[in-house]
């Protein structure tokens, strides 16, 4: 059946509120769909990665003043490669970052899509994810210092960030957790993946709608502007009271909250809720 606004609506709220929390936000679009009676197909997920886009303009928004920083006047005024690096370092780290998931992505962007209609990989994903999760505070109580992203840093981070492609991981959990493994505070890992997602999710997007192009229509194209939309709004609500928990609680409730998740999708389909051919 062809997606309603509805439809759309609820996903994109899912979208937006799971976007940059560390519970995978592609594995709860796509349980939703299935919940929903969205077909698999071309523009289902077109849908499910376009959106994304709205999410991460709400970064843009509300980070807006280290997207124009820059632009400030570098204190290396007679060498012009320090120069070049000194004014373009967030954005240079950014591009680090997001080469190995952007090479890889290019290279198995249809393998990628294929998951991208599996419950039973989503599921898996949240549980192994949760686990990891429940005890990623223990890990690293003792190890931050606020230490500066730096390239070989940020070039980790970004290796880590090929993990949620799979999905069900959490782009957001995989690159916060690369983080904490460079030194990092929780804030400073959770921040460096909110900007992290702005090129990732940028190219992601771009890449699927030059791949699935051709099955967008009028009413498609209602659909995506209606999505990103619900989803950017959405997301900036979602990132000011996720940085707020976090620094406080760290991340043990997400791990739970993905295993009870991940289990309860488990059960459904071991007891013979065939939850892929939901529609």
């Amino acid at each position: 059946m062809h997606m309603n606004t509805i439809q759309s609506v609820i996903i994109a709220i899912v979208e937006g509120l799971t976007e940059f929390l560390p519970v995978s936000s592609t594995g709860h679009m796509i349980i939703a769909q299935k919940l929903l009676g969205v077909e698999p197909g071309e523009f289902t997920n077109l849908f499910t990665v376009n959106i994304q886009f709205g999410a991460i303009l709400s970064v843009v928004v509300l980070y807006w003043k280290r997207f124009i920083e820059p632009v400030r006047v570098s204190p290396f005024p007679g060498n012009w490669l320090a120069r070049f690096l000194h004014r373009f370092d967030f954005y240079l780290k950014l591009f680090v970052a997001v080469l190995p998931a952007g090479i890889l992505g290019f290279l198995l962007s249809d393998y990628i899509n294929s998951m991208l209609e599996s419950v039973l990989v989503v599921a898996v994903s949240l549980v192994l994810g949760g686990i990891i999760l429940v005890f990623v505070d223990n890990w690293f109580k003792n190890t931050a210092n606020e230490s500066q992203v730096t390239y070989p840093k940020a070039l980790k981070i970004g290796v880590f960030q090929v993990i949620s492609m799979i999905p069900g991981v959490s782009r957001a959990a995989a690159t916060i957790i690369g983080g904490l493994t460079q030194q990092l505070t929780r804030k400073q890992a959770a921040e460096f993946s909110f900007f992290l997602a702005v090129p990732t999710m940028l190219g992601a997007s771009a890449l699927q709608l030059y791949n699935t192009y051709h099955v967008i229509t009028p009413e498609n194209i209602k659909t995506l502007l209606i999505g990103n939309a619900v989803a950017f709004v959405v997301a900036m609500l979602a990132i000011k009271g996720f940085i707020s928990f976090l620094t406080r609680h760290g991340f043990k409730a997400f791990g739970y909250y993905r295993i009870v998740v991940g289990v309860v999708i488990l059960l459904l389909l071991a007891f013979g809720v065939d939850l892929n051919m939901v529609g």
